[in-house]
């Protein structure tokens, strides 16, 4: 066991994961309702950066429809954005966890 090189794999996966976790922080995705109706910006971490809603989601005529309209809308849009980044994530995040459930060789429980 050349305890260099796995010292070395190791030091690289931390870079990897750095450079991953700092992706996701900067990355922002846009999940979309109603046919674009409702708009959600979320961080690559999944935080709420921004919520847009047209006012052609607004029916004057019937407040309260629209009330349950938009909050139905603002949640879907949510939940698209939240599946992007849940995407985002494990595209960023996936090969390296991956390479980690494999185990370091020849250290038993790594």
């Amino acid at each position: 066991m050349d305890m260099q090189a796995l010292l070395q794999q190791a030091q690289q996966m931390q870079q990897q994961l750095v450079e991953a976790q700092q992706a996701l922080e900067d990355a922002e995705v846009e999940g979309t309702s109603g046919g674009g109706l409702v708009k959600v910006k979320l961080s690559g971490r999944g935080q709420v950066e921004d919520i847009t809603i047209s006012p052609d989601a607004v029916d004057a005529d019937d407040a309260s429809e629209t009330v349950e309209t938009i909050a139905d809308l603002v949640l879907a849009a949510i939940r698209d954005a939240e599946a992007q980044v849940e995407r985002l994530q494990q595209e960023k995040m996936g090969p390296l966890t991956q390479g980690l459930g494999g185990g370091m060789p020849g250290l038993p429980g790594f």
